[in-house]
């Protein structure tokens, strides 16, 4: 029998204290078993979609074409990695970008977020927007042509002068802020070669032969970073552990669980800040042929220190075009709100010792806001071909934020085998040996 809700708090709650006696104690000498997990719960609900989207302007000032050094009026402009600034060449001048999501109006109270709101890069793409467009270069005149497809800058073959897309189109090439790259080449390399060396063993002969950490790219993949506003209800059973004790069987003796079962519900509201959900669909939907997912497992990137979109700070590195739409990544934004909201309330049910089973579960979205960003990889790859000719295209990435690494390997596996094998005999050897000394 269940008793009444114990204590439970509402937004974030602490761990409740042990409850009250219940008046009908479900105690009995065979403890029920524990609760069985819980049925994957459908996705949060949300916001009804008769409102039309806030979209927020991030180039209303954008300038495309040729963007000048502040001091000599230089378009040789990158990023210096080791304090994020933009650097001319020629006059060795610096400065920073604008700060980025503060200085849109997109980091706001998350607790009054209602709705959708969006940045202007985040907008859909429409499939017939040109991917090669043509600037003007206000140097000399020339026509220069700038592939999105492949990057936002273009030299002038007359002048020599750069000029850079800033301007967004509804294409997925300029995003609404860009996070820089603050770990240099050489720490990268460093990086990706001490999670090599540490596989050495069942590495494939030939990948040693062929490693060169020095191939490492640069590359700013394309995310969207989310803000969701909701509130929470759970409603399940928990159950906690009164009393254990020993019994007979016949011959043999078994253990028995006393425990109480209690109605255990959570009611909270959840500000999810700054979650990043890719927006490449190659990563999105895995392949057998690649280990691209290893991009999920160097997260988190520090998304608050980004800056407003600049095609000067993608200079001397690759950058991967956003081609999903909000209406795409919006199911896994939520399910991901959904995981951390049960992270949550599971945090404050330690007295229920024998495990909380959720029978139903509410997430009301209240509100949304997406930023679509380019963030920064360091990125090796090596492309193996198998004796049965088939192939597989190995990566090691660093997040160039945190210096985090992780990747994959081709694995040696004939000297797996091996090993494995004499790890069984001798795992034989000794069981037969203590068995004989036992006897």
């Amino acid at each position: 029998m269940s008793t009444p809700y114990p204590p439970g708090p509402s937004t974030p709650p602490p761990p409740p204290p042990p409850p009250v006696a219940p008046a009908v104690p479900a105690a009995s000498a065979t403890a029920p078993p524990p609760p069985p997990p819980s049925a994957p719960p459908a996705p949060p609900a949300a916001p009804a979609s008769g409102a039309e989207p806030l979209i927020v302007r991030t180039d209303a000032d954008a300038k495309d074409g040729l963007v000048k050094c502040l001091r000599c009026g230089a378009t040789e402009i990158s990023l210096n990695p080791a304090n994020g600034h933009l650097t001319c060449h020629f006059c060795r001048f610096e400065w920073q970008g604008q700060a980025g999501l503060a200085s849109l109006g997109l980091d706001g109270d998350i607790g009054q977020l209602t709705g959708i709101v969006m940045g202007s890069g985040s907008v859909d793409i429409v499939p017939s927007t040109d991917e090669v467009l043509t600037f003007k270069c206000t140097a000399c005149g020339a026509e220069v042509v700038i592939d999105t497809a492949h990057g936002t800058q273009a030299r002038c073959h007359w002048c020599r002068n750069k000029l850079s897309m800033n301007q967004q189109v509804p294409n997925g090439a300029v995003p609404d802020v860009v996070l820089p790259f603050s770990l240099p080449k050489a720490a990268a390399v460093a990086k990706i070669s001490e999670f090599v060396n540490k596989r050495q063993f069942f590495a494939h002969p030939t990948f040693k032969a062929e490693f060169n950490p020095e191939n490492v790219m640069g590359v700013y993949l394309p995310y969207m970073v989310v803000d969701v506003n909701a509130h929470v209800t759970l409603t399940g059973q928990g159950e906690h552990e009164t009393r254990s004790y020993t019994v007979k069987d016949g011959d043999k003796e078994r253990t028995v669980f006393d425990v109480d079962v209690y109605d255990v519900a959570r009611d909270f509201d959840l500000h999810v800040d700054d979650l990043t959900v890719e927006s490449s669909s190659e990563r999105l939907s895995r392949t057998s042929d690649s280990s691209n997912n290893i991009i999920n497992a160097i997260m988190p990137f520090d998304v608050e220190n980004a800056v407003r979109y600049d095609s000067n700070y993608l200079a001397g590195f690759a950058s991967e075009r956003r081609d999903s739409n909000i209406d795409q990544l919006t199911p896994l934004a939520l399910t991901q709100a959904g995981d951390i909201a049960r992270h949550k309330a599971n945090a404050t049910l330690k007295f229920y010792d024998r495990g909380v089973r959720w029978d139903d579960e509410q997430v009301q979205v209240v509100g949304q806001r997406w930023v679509a960003a380019y963030l920064p990889v360091w990125l090796y790859s090596y492309h193996q071909t198998t004796s049965d000719g088939k192939s597989f295209l190995h990566y090691v990435a660093v997040n160039a934020r945190t210096g985090e690494t992780m990747g994959s390997v081709p694995i040696h596996k004939r000297k797996l085998f091996a090993v494995s094998a004499v790890v069984e005999v001798i795992g034989a050897i000794v069981g037969a040996v203590v068995m004989f000394v036992g006897g």
